[in-house]
């Protein structure tokens, strides 16, 4: 080493390998800037790109989201930001289910009307006249909802095998009771003792409520995870970039388009759903890249898994 920096021409050559390294890559950097390619409008290939496919940011369930089929609250089957019809701030708690010891997980339906009254409502695998029956389950009127679903059911479920589900009792679910769902007694949902929302029965307060809720049964071979709950989610292995429209690129239309989906465990992009969406054509040239995704499916417990995703797609102008 002493001999190989003792040599008179090193430092020279050293510095001029570095000085023609410098200006080779600056050299590159100008002619790129300002090539013809990068004047006037931009060329159509350059104005999309696929951003991220989120598998990081996915919110955790957490036993307060409650149970139900409606949206913006924490329990109830209607839409609102209530638990129930209390005369004083609480949660609501309970829950109910039943079966007919089908092997079959419980069907998509709707909920019976709220009544202290049980009623059996599986005369033909769940699935009776458009008319409620006179008693249905116990559960504050205020969460409940008359679904628009043509038969009796779980409406969480993702299933529409008619079937009443493997518990007991001849209504719904795969529990013990004269409800619906996974619980006990005359309620909906993961608790006892009636009403819903989990644990044993507590009226809630105030005003109606819902939940996005979630499957009832996880061996249900329909069920779809959110990816905290998987052992190993999906790996994707090819993703195409959605083309930009002519109409978008004349109207300067650029923004995100972000998509709820569901990587099955079949291999497919399944129940596309558009959160956020782009005029122009965007959104459906999203939609169409976004059912090309290929990966190798989630997997829990060593058993390939159907898991949702968000999706994101940006569109520039550049």
């Amino acid at each position: 080493m002493k001999q190989t920096v003792a040599r008179p021409h090193l430092a020279p050559g050293a510095m001029t390998a570095m000085l023609v390294l410098s200006t080779l890559i600056l050299s590159v950097l100008f002619l790129d800037k300002h090539s013809p390619g990068r004047a006037g409008k931009p060329r159509s290939e350059e104005m999309t790109r696929l951003v991220t496919i989120d598998f990081q940011n996915e919110p955790r369930p957490t036993s307060d989201q409650g149970v139900g089929a409606g949206g913006k609250g924490r329990v109830g089957i209607d839409s609102g930001r209530g638990e129930g019809s209390a005369p004083t701030p609480a949660r609501s708690q309970g829950g109910g289910g039943s079966g007919n010891r089908n092997p079959n997980p419980a069907s998509q339906g709707k909920v019976p009307q709220p009544s202290a009254v049980p009623a059996p409502i599986s005369t033909t695998y769940a699935r009776l006249p458009q008319s409620l029956p006179d008693a249905g389950i116990d559960i504050d009127p205020v969460l409940w909802k008359d679904l628009r679903y043509p038969n009796y059911g779980d409406p969480r479920s993702k299933t529409t095998t008619p079937s009443n589900g493997s518990g007991e009792g001849r209504v719904v679910g795969n529990g013990k009771g004269m409800g619906v769902g996974e619980g006990e007694d005359n309620g909906f949902g993961p608790g006892r003792k009636g009403n819903i929302g989990g644990n044993d029965n507590s009226r809630g307060c105030c005003g109606k409520g819902g939940s996005s809720g979630s499957n009832p049964n996880p061996n249900d071979p329909d069920h779809v995870y959110n990816p905290p709950d998987v052992t190993q989610r999906a790996r994707v292995i090819f993703k195409p970039e959605p083309q930009y429209t002519e109409e978008a690129r004349k109207n300067s239309i650029t923004g995100t388009v972000i998509l709820r989906v569901v990587f099955s465990k079949s291999g497919e992009v399944t129940n596309i759903r558009a959160m956020q969406a782009l005029q122009g054509g965007l959104t459906e040239k999203a939609i169409a890249a976004a059912r090309q995704i290929r990966f190798v499916p989630a997997t829990r417990n060593g058993q390939p898994v159907s898991m949702y995703m968000q999706l994101e797609y940006n569109f520039n102008l550049y």
